[in-house]
């Protein structure tokens, strides 16, 4: 008996094909939304640089700090791409 007890609280664990698609959605929405702080990271770190170059700024620590920013934030996201990437070759080995 305690043994449906518990696979009756694992039931809830389950998911229904619509569930399963919500959460690949909301993962999608996630990485998308991940890219796009890199990528304005990026570009806020381009618009120092031509501020610095062309005299507007003049605060050098400014401009490295945002520097810096986006270029951790890639490699983090290159980081993430390659776990995830690792993480699906070895879902692929999975003997069934």
């Amino acid at each position: 008996m305690d043994g449906i007890s518990k696979l009756s609280s694992l039931s809830g664990l389950l998911k229904s094909p619509e569930g399963l698609k919500a959460d690949k959605e909301s993962f999608k929405k996630t990485l998308l939304g991940f890219m796009d702080q890199v990528n304005e990271l990026q570009n806020r770190a381009d618009r120092s640089i031509e501020k610095l170059i062309s005299g507007e700024a003049k605060d050098l620590h400014q401009v490295m700090i945002a520097a810096e920013e986006a270029t951790i934030s890639f490699q983090l996201m290159v980081e993430l791409r390659n776990k995830i990437l690792e993480a699906y070759h070895e879902v692929m080995r999975i003997q069934v």
